[in-house]
């Protein structure tokens, strides 16, 4: 293995503290790689948060352990009232034409100097990552230099995907990192993507055996059972759906699991459940898998996931799923690893939360099994080594 050139992942954000799960890939492979030898940049904007990406870092270089961290300022446009109406225009599955959608992807997240940087400097890298496939800085700057350029997609089955200012970047790249077979069968039916393309996984690193759980629950005043959301806030993450569901399935009849959850983003329950549901905020990752492991099932209710990492911590501490079956890559890790219970309406949500609520043993047993299965298929050193060789077989070094 040549571990020569320079690697450049290009996330839209980077940061300890950015929450995000093609964000949290990205770091994972930087570090891993950089540890393997790798010479790795991180080539960035100074926005923390995907709503306002407002500029809170500083820009320029910097270090975080082995990667070189360069960072450029956001430019964005306000109130980006063009981009809302747009939006709710491809939702309804309105004809939006190729201008509009240009107009679209421009009313919202820019870097003028990140686009400059990759353009005067592309031939420096041997490859550069970008990730995930939604957002400007992929978009336009995936475009720069094609015949390096590997693009991580994140891909979900989202009114977004079918937009034809996308057909480009996804056929004209060196190549295409998947984190799932369902990832990679959408993206199949979606566009006619390059001859090298392939299915490499996330790296999952195995949580060490976890000492003083109940302790810091306690600090965090966690005082009852609970259900476990982590993440985003927000209705791409169908959270106003699981308000809603859970308040239905309480006012039907008590059950003896709040809802807990941390993360970014307005909580704002309804007022009949306010006292059931307990807001961490951002959790530090020491905490983190105690919370995970704490709970007597962790829910995923985005449909739109391309990975899921949030529900590998949950398997690898003991803690089963309980996921929305309209997301077909966390459907097909349940099925998998026999770790879940998947939903396809608010009742059949109610009868996994009752069945967790009941039969705490059984459903440690299901995620149990699921362990071995994140183990199995998604250790780091498994990962990268897949990462790696397409690298080689992809972008070789020259003589």
């Amino acid at each position: 293995m040549q571990r020569s050139g320079t690697i450049g992942l290009v996330p839209p954000r980077y940061g300890d503290d950015v929450i995000g799960g093609a964000e949290a890939v990205i770091s994972e492979l930087a570090h891993g790689l950089a540890a393997r030898g790798w010479n790795i940049e991180i080539l960035t904007t100074c926005a923390r948060d995907h709503f306002t990406w407002a500029n809170e870092y500083p820009a320029g270089v910097s270090t975080d352990g082995a990667v070189t961290v360069r960072r450029f300022p956001a430019e964005i446009t306000t109130p980006r009232a063009e981009r809302a109406m747009l939006s709710a225009a491809i939702h309804r599955g309105d004809p939006v034409d190729i201008g509009m959608q240009q107009r679209w992807m421009n009313d919202d997240l820019r870097s003028s100097r990140l686009f400059h940087h990759i353009l005067d400097h592309a031939d420096e890298y041997r490859a550069l990552v970008f990730a995930p496939y939604l957002f400007w800085p992929t978009f336009a700057c995936g475009q720069i230099a094609s015949e390096r350029t590997i693009l991580m997609p994140c891909l979900h089955d989202e009114p977004e995907a079918g937009l034809e200012i996308f057909q480009p970047l996804f056929e004209g790249a060196a190549g295409i990192w998947f984190l799932s077979d369902p990832e990679r069968d959408l993206a199949r039916r979606l566009f006619r993507l390059p001859a090298q393309h392939e299915v490499v996984g996330a790296p999952v690193h195995p949580t060490p055996p976890l000492v003083g759980t109940d302790a810091v629950r306690e600090r965090l005043g966690i005082t009852d059972r609970y259900v476990l959301f982590a993440g985003r806030r927000e209705g791409a993450k169908n959270w106003p759906w699981l308000l809603d569901a859970y308040a239905r399935v309480v006012e039907r009849e008590p059950l003896p699991l709040k809802l807990v959850t941390m993360g970014t983003g307005e909580v704002d329950p309804p007022v009949e459940i306010a006292d059931q549901v307990v807001d961490l905020g951002f959790v530090s990752d020491d905490d983190h898998p105690h919370v995970f492991a704490g709970a007597d099932a962790y829910i995923q209710p985005s449909p739109y996931e391309s990975f899921s990492r949030s529900i590998m911590e949950a398997w690898q501490v003991g803690t089963p799923v309980i996921a929305n079956a309209d997301s077909e890559v966390v459907a097909w890790h349940c099925e998998r690893s026999g770790g879940g219970l998947v939903y396809r309406d608010v009742y059949e949500f109610e009868q996994a939360l009752r069945f967790v609520a009941a039969q705490p043993e059984a459903a440690a047993a299901m995620a149990a099994r699921a362990a071995e299965y994140v183990a199995s298929n998604y250790a780091p050193d498994a990962v990268l080594d897949r990462v790696e060789a397409t690298i080689e077989a992809w972008l070789p070094m020259e003589a």
